[in-house]
């Protein structure tokens, strides 16, 4: 064997070392995510008895295993390997990454909240769990011009160069997502379940665009059930990995909610969009705003609050969304101006509208159906109808 040869299979040989060490120490980080009994703030206080290495943790004694459950202390001295063989099995597949807290890889940011997860599975580009990230939440049932707005925020703040990150959720959050990857930057979700299974189920193709282009993340082990008690924790690593959480849209008792009081209790921003008094949707963002959340009315609100403190980390905008970049106002004549003057920005009955305008209800339902088209006019359920942002005020 000559020189180089050997110096390959000393390579080949440290390589494969170092694997082996690393999967070794992985399986003991997850029997500690299997222990029943306990949650991440019961694995990160045991962590923090044995300077966080969970090996020693297991074991016929350790101090840490004192105060525990009967059924924490049994799992610590004979864990079930194959739940953990099985977890592995699962990281074999393409871009699956496991983060510990020790790992580098690590978002710094996550580290810093009071309850970070031990774990982090990742399926797709871990790298981009570096980025600056924005969180957008809202309703799971939107308007339509809330689930557009959410769009057009994450549209333009992806284009700024934030990483768009949110809960893979029906609604705001879907349209958030849809949103960055409409410019190819990268957006990241956080689920409430294990990542071999997609909720809801109408977003798997979503998440698959998104682990091609950012990254599906989740405290979970793989198997994990969409149990309604992990949503909430789930929360808490949305607001974490993000320098700021938007809100977009959500009733009085929402989950966005939850996030927004997650990300002041972290330390982060959180922006509120306002909405109309009689809209049930707006009463979360106006309760956000009353609580010192900052109001926004457009992306640019955004940027200029965050801008002095990411610095060089963003660039700058490529174009403002379509809604806001329309300047020349549509001229309405004849019919049209009648309509048009009776529609307001909150959703307004059919009957009403006909009521308003004087026009027959044949010429009312034709005309919104146009105007709805051309973008004019969204409809919102109970058979209602709003205008939009889209600027078509004047007579001719």
């Amino acid at each position: 064997m000559s020189i180089q040869e050997r110096s390959d299979e000393t390579t080949r040989q440290t390589r494969e070392g170092d694997c082996e060490h690393q999967t070794a120490d992985l399986r003991y980080w997850l029997a500690l995510l299997h222990t029943p009994g306990l949650g991440s703030r019961g694995i990160n206080r045991l962590l923090g008895f044995s300077g966080g290495d969970p090996r020693p943790l297991f074991g016929a004694q350790h101090p840490a295993h004192s105060g525990l459950r009967q059924e924490s202390i049994a799992w610590l001295r004979g864990p079930d390997w194959d739940q953990v063989e099985q977890d592995l099995r699962w990281l074999e597949g393409d871009n699956r990454t496991l983060l510990t807290l020790r790992d580098a890889r690590y978002p710094p940011l996550l580290r810093e909240i009071a309850d970070p997860p031990p774990l982090l599975f990742v399926q797709g580009n871990a790298a981009t769990l570096e980025m600056a990230q924005l969180a957008i939440v809202g309703s799971r049932n939107p308007t339509p011009s809330g689930q557009q707005t959410a769009l057009d925020f994450a549209r333009f703040l992806a284009d700024a160069g934030f990483a768009i990150t949110s809960g893979l959720a029906a609604g705001i959050d879907g349209a958030a997502h849809r949103g960055a990857l409409e410019t190819m930057t990268p957006t990241l979700a956080v689920t409430g379940t294990g990542l071999d299974r997609v909720y809801p189920a109408r977003h798997r193709d979503l998440a698959h665009r998104i682990a091609e282009q950012g990254a599906l993340i989740s405290e979970l082990p793989p198997g994990t059930p969409p149990l309604p008690a992990n949503f909430p924790r789930r929360n808490r690593i949305i607001s974490g990995l993000s320098v700021g959480t938007l809100v977009v849209e959500a009733a009085q008792k929402s989950g966005s909610l939850i996030t927004a009081r997650l990300a002041t209790e972290q330390g982060r921003e959180v922006f509120a969009v306002p909405g109309s008094i009689h809209n049930p949707l707006a009463r979360g963002c106006h309760a956000l705003i009353r609580q010192g959340a900052k109001l926004v009315e457009t992306a640019e609100d955004i940027l200029e609050e965050l801008s002095p403190l990411l610095g060089t980390l963003l660039k700058v905008p490529l174009e403002k969304p379509a809604a806001e970049a329309e300047s020349t106002p549509r001229r309405w004549d004849g019919e049209y101006q009648l309509l048009m003057a009776a529609l307001d920005f909150d959703p307004t009955p059919v009957d009403l509208l006909i009521q308003r305008s004087g026009l027959t209800a044949d010429a009312v339902s034709s005309m919104l159906l146009l105007l709805e088209l051309e973008g004019f006019v969204s409809a919102a359920p109970g058979g209602r109808y709003c205008r939009t942002g889209k600027m078509g005020t004047e007579p001719l």
